[in-house]
């Protein structure tokens, strides 16, 4: 795909760094008359004459007023990000003079920048495909170990190299039923229908692994989130507490001092867990902000990914935990039954013990077996990201149709469908192929996509 979409012949502007006061500030511009605009403010030496490559320093002027001493790097295109003439003044971190820099830039030719359009011109340019240019927002959200080599192996074309060789076989099969059909009246047979058939059953369990690693890869993206459920005073924040290594939350004996939920996070063999800290639950309660707090509670455990159901091993039934536990059951939420206070507890029993994570909240008792336990509950499994994993929603929904598109594929070949009809499905195949990477794409849903970029990417 080239840039042949409107409006992608001007010079755009943005400030690259995260805005507020630092010790640099990074104001990046692309398009063809970069060069130009940037030769205007910049007196010290003449920058269109120079090499690509190079940096360059001296004073920031508009006209005789000094706005600030600055350096520039210079990238020629197409040797450079966006494929365009690119320019990155590096100046001091001041928010005024990152905006007297922006300014003086549209002044003299340039316009803002919208969100990811340095990205997504780096894509019209063909410098990385549509999945590499998502996972650059990825990798810049990436608050993990995991989610950051994840990232990385799909900028580096692990996910689009696997596309790229599907695809390619795809056509190539294409191309010989559809010659077939300019020699119908012959009889001939061009394709090997069963080394197709072979290929196909090969892209169809390539594409359900992509697919079944999407669960593994949106816990890797968005993280786990974790509803600390039970009743007052079980040790609900002392837990969260504990689990922190900080006073994060009001740790008290009167029931009910939890009114509100804490979100907080912390990571487990390099998984994102978000804990969540609700307001004990009880049935009756004549405080009603605490009432409202209850509310928010089973809010969170009904959309939490799982709970933590902790309660007091010294002062819980076994009949009162059955009952909890069938509640989730019913409900199909995921759960962990966490008794806490066991260093107190005596002769506390029911058919669940095999199942119950024992601990001391506050005598910091059990608690690596219980972030162990909450791992193996959610992720299950050693993330290993030399492999493709699929993060992405709009990716599963293209691949959940390539999948379908397989299906009539092998259908159409099990019934002798005649070429024509079979080289209609493997063309649908190959656009639902050709929608994640960008090969068959439109000018709104990239608009769409690069919307949820910051603005300088």
């Amino acid at each position: 795909m080239n840039n042949k979409l409107s409006g992608w012949d001007d010079t755009i502007v943005a400030l690259a760094t995260a805005p507020g006061i630092a010790a640099i500030g990074v104001i990046r511009l692309s398009g063809k008359n970069t060069f130009e605009i940037v030769s205007k403010i910049f007196p010290s030496k003449n920058i269109t004459v120079q090499q690509s490559h190079t940096i360059h320093v001296g004073l920031l002027k508009d006209n005789h007023e000094v706005i600030d001493e600055v350096v520039l790097s210079l990238f020629r295109g197409p040797k450079s990000y966006t494929g365009e003439d690119t320019i990155e003044i590096s100046g001091h971190g001041s928010p005024y003079i990152q905006e007297q820099i922006i300014n003086t830039c549209i002044k003299y030719g340039a316009r803002l920048a919208k969100p990811g359009e340095f990205t997504q011109r780096a894509f019209l340019n063909a410098k990385l495909d549509l999945t590499q240019a998502e996972a650059v927002a990825d990798l810049i959200a990436s608050n993990t170990k995991a989610s950051q080599k994840t990232a990385l192996h799909n900028i580096r074309g692990g996910f689009s190299h696997e596309l790229k060789s599907m695809r390619e076989q795809l056509i190539q099969f294409a191309s010989l039923i559809e010659l077939e059909l300019d020699f119908a009246t012959e009889d001939v047979e061009f394709a090997d229908r069963t080394k197709f058939y072979a290929l196909i059953n090969e892209i169809e369990n390539s594409t359900q692994q992509l697919i079944t690693s999407f669960q593994l890869g949106n816990v890797i993206k968005n993280g786990v989130s974790v509803a600390i459920i039970g009743k007052p005073n079980a040790g609900k924040s002392t837990l969260l507490n504990c689990l922190l290594n900080e006073e994060r939350a009001i740790v008290s004996e009167i029931a009910g001092t939890t009114r509100d939920t804490i979100e907080e996070t912390i990571n487990i063999n390099g998984i994102l867990f978000r804990l969540i800290d609700t307001a004990g639950i009880r049935t009756q309660s004549k405080d009603i902000i605490e009432n409202l707090g209850i509310e928010k509670s089973l809010e969170k455990m009904n959309s939490a990914d799982i709970v933590l159901y902790i309660f007091d091993k010294n002062t819980t039934s076994a009949e009162e935990l059955s009952t909890q536990i069938k509640l989730f059951e019913d409900a199909a939420i995921k759960y962990l039954l966490v008794g806490n206070k066991a260093d107190l507890s005596n002769s506390f029993s029911t058919d669940k013990d095999d199942v119950i994570l024992s601990i001391s909240a506050k005598g910091n008792i059990g608690i690596e077996e219980l972030k162990e336990a909450l791992y193996q509950s959610t992720v299950n499994k050693s993330v290993n990201t030399d492999n493709t994993i699929v993060t992405n929603s709009r990716h599963l929904q293209a691949l959940l149709q390539i999948s379908t598109s397989l299906v009539s594929i092998k259908s159409a070949l099990d019934n002798n469908i005649s070429g024509d009809l079979l080289s209609i499905e493997i063309r649908t195949c190959l656009f639902h192929l050709g929608e994640i990477t960008g090969e068959i794409t439109n000018e709104d849903k990239l608009d769409y996509i690069f919307s949820k970029f910051c603005i300088g990417k």
